[in-house]
């Protein structure tokens, strides 16, 4: 029986090396050495040429790009959980199945988000910017005071994987539970975490202390934090947003924290990716983070591995473990 040809694969970005490895092993691979992303044009020649393609987020692959891919491409096999750079409903139309790497970066992002919360409310930025100038005089009563953690109001925005790490991490530092989400998670999740339930989101917001944005970009979660609703929260409370940045009106954002209308934020992430707001970089009430939140190394390899699953279950004929419909999203 004649050996069955090599998938031809196109990696994107670069991946952990042990994740190279083994993909080279199992396929017929296409690195990315300069892992700088691709342009337009570069993509669209890769998804002429590939039975696979291995994305990241920097890839925007809409309905126009992938009318211009090759026969060839059956899978793309995204390296990361979020698929809103990746137009999923023209992928299926087209026969090109979508995959992507769920349930391995919820932990480490909600290490991040708490540490937002951390630097933002205790002014740990503030701290670093003295000592790094050599500023520092010595301790005083009335220096950097920030806010105390134990007793505030949390509220979670989407209480998917991340949102419910993010609550438990929380309730250690003695914080109070409360969640709005499209729809309400178990009486046993709730129970666990000791959460609230809010079903609107302009009453949660108007109460709470600390918001977390945790939901995923789709259409319905666009500008959900827009300048209406920003003006709800208290000038006492601060947000940080460890999801997508399209879900924060950035702009409304940075007018009402110049204005100190919201007393801070915590960002990993931005509405229009590295272009960011420069007034937002100039305010000393926000800690900004260059996309970090799933940056381990255990996060990174593990994501890959999920890739590699993908990729091999779908060259044996079945259906890949994580395959997105255009139902889920």
């Amino acid at each position: 029986m004649p050996r069955k040809e090599k998938l031809h694969v196109v990696v994107t970005r670069r991946l952990p090396e042990v994740v190279e490895t083994r993909m080279k092993e199992l396929f017929d691979v296409e690195l990315n050495e300069d892992d700088r992303p691709l342009s337009r044009e570069e993509l669209a020649a890769a998804m002429q040429r590939a039975d696979v393609l291995v994305p990241t987020i920097t890839d925007t692959i809409d309905q126009a790009l992938l009318a211009r891919a090759g026969e060839r491409l059956r899978l793309i096999a995204n390296y990361g959980a979020g698929v809103d750079h990746i137009d999923v409903h023209t992928a299926r139309q087209r026969g090109i199945l979508v995959t992507n790497t769920p349930g391995v970066q919820a932990e480490d992002t909600a290490d991040m988000a708490m540490a937002l919360i951390l630097a933002v409310m205790r002014r740990i930025r503030e701290g670093l910017d003295v000592m790094e100038r050599g500023e520092w005089e010595g301790w005083s009563p009335t220096a950097f005071l920030g806010s105390r953690i134990a007793g505030k109001r949390l509220g979670i925005l989407g209480m998917g994987q991340v949102g419910q790490a993010v609550a438990r991490r929380a309730r250690a530092f003695g914080m109070q539970i409360h969640y709005h989400n499209r729809r309400r998670v178990h009486p046993d999740i709730e129970a666990d975490l000791e959460a609230t339930y809010w079903e609107s989101l302009d009453q949660m917001v108007a109460r709470m202390d600390v918001i977390s944005v945790n939901c995923p970009h789709t259409p319905a979660t666009f500008h959900l934090m827009n300048a209406r609703r920003l003006r709800l929260m208290k000038p006492t409370a601060v947000i940080v947003n460890t999801s997508r940045g399209e879900v924060i009106d950035e702009n409304a954002l940075t007018r009402m924290l110049r204005a100190g209308e919201i007393a801070g934020a915590g960002l990993d992430v931005y509405e229009r990716g590295t272009d960011i707001n420069p007034r937002l970089r100039q305010l000393k009430n926000v800690v900004l983070l260059p996309h970090m939140g799933s940056a381990t190394h255990e996060a990174r390899r593990e994501m890959g591995e999920k890739v590699l699953l993908n990729i091999k279950t779908f060259d044996d004929g079945h259906r890949p473990p994580d395959l997105v419909l255009p139902s889920m999203l």
